[in-house]
């Protein structure tokens, strides 16, 4: 399949050097979109002017929530190159949630192609500075103009794109963490391995209350027993106890982060004792008072590594750290970032080059 281009003729004005981007807030000039049908497949794929989509107000997104997204970035290098990082990761993730939400497989090879032909239309749209890049968000959206609770037979998947600074306000500092105990996210046998737009949906009320508290972010426990640790709202949770870095199994209601994987890699790498196993809040609040508990943070796309520096469970608040970044977190952080912007050989050969 071709990709058609039809370049804007009025571009926007790019952000001046310094500006303070904020997360997702301005979108660059032009968008991929991919059409699919049953006759036709996915088909008709372009990249043309940002602007509104027109569909019918009968459209099957707007009523049964048949939608799925991805979030990856393009960094700009020392030398003004482009770099992607584990492309073929999200789009392999993309399928996972066509999987559990009845829309058609993409084409993995092509799609990053295609992701690559749009980046580098858009590469003068990449900020540069610490904690600068350029968020891309690849989506599917089911388009049958019916009404009927059935999987829709037409779609279309777009990319859109964002310069785009620090996710958090705190930066790479330590954020406060509210656990969540009255609302669930998801159970096993849901769609909490998919990133489905539902998902972030039946969070809101919770990240909402936590926000009202003076929380930047919600602990999700697990939707049955609610006591295992399951996920932070935007992010895979890592516990340091006695040296042993733990995080959540994947169980079948937690996404299966490409930063979280990217971070058991590289600390395997290091020599550090990594174990994916089921962890409930009360064994992390008993590490705590016995002093073992050394480290708490989080990995994401958008945050690449953030520490915790505040869990408040019930009511209950403790400090982990002192409140500091804490090593394994920030040499994470500071490996991870390095690779994504060409700082540092990439020894995974987990970056490619537009």
């Amino acid at each position: 399949m071709n990709i058609t281009v039809q370049k804007t003729t009025m571009p926007k004005a790019k952000p001046a050097e310094g500006t303070a981007l904020g997360f997702g807030k301005i979108f660059t000039d032009h968008m991929f979109v991919m059409d699919y049908s049953v006759s036709k497949g996915w088909h008709d794929a372009k990249i043309v002017p940002y602007g509104p989509i027109e569909v019918e107000p009968s459209c099957a997104v707007f009523h049964y929530g048949q939608a799925i997204f991805e979030g990856l970035k393009a960094y700009k290098t020392p030398s003004g190159d482009v770099l992607l990082f584990r492309p073929e990761k999200n789009m392999e993730r993309i399928n996972i949630s066509n999987d559990r939400l009845c829309i058609p497989q993409i084409d993995i090879p092509f799609c990053v192609k295609a992701l690559k032909t749009f980046v580098d239309i858009e590469r003068e749209w990449i900020p540069s500075g610490e904690g600068a890049s350029l968020y891309l968000r690849p989506f599917i959206i089911a388009t049958d103009a019916v009404l009927g609770v059935h999987p829709s037979y037409t779609y279309k998947f777009f990319i859109i794109a964002s310069p785009s600074g620090q996710y958090y306000p705190e930066g790479v500092n330590p954020v406060r963490i509210w656990v969540e105990c009255k609302y669930v996210r998801a159970v096993k046998g849901g769609t909490g391995f998919a990133k489905t737009s539902g998902n972030y949906a039946s969070s809101l009320r919770a990240q909402k209350e936590a926000e009202d508290e003076g929380y930047t972010q919600v602990l999700w426990l697990d939707g049955i027993e609610r006591k295992y640790i399951e996920e932070v709202g935007t992010m895979n949770v890592f516990f340091v106890i006695d040296g042993e870095v733990i995080t959540p199994a994947l169980q079948g209601s937690i996404l299966p982060g490409v930063t979280r994987m990217s971070a058991i890699e590289l600390l395997n790498q290091q020599g550090k004792k990594v174990t994916e196993r089921p962890i409930t809040i009360t064994e992390i609040y008993k590490a705590h008072k016995e002093g073992k508990l050394s480290e708490v943070f989080g990995t994401g796309t958008a945050a690449v590594i953030s520490p915790v520096g505040e869990l408040n469970y019930g009511g209950k608040k403790i400090i982990i750290n002192d409140n500091k970044t804490g090593p394994i977190a920030q040499k994470i952080y500071n490996e991870l970032t390095q690779i994504q912007t060409g700082k540092a050989a990439d020894k995974f050969g987990w970056t490619q080059r537009i």
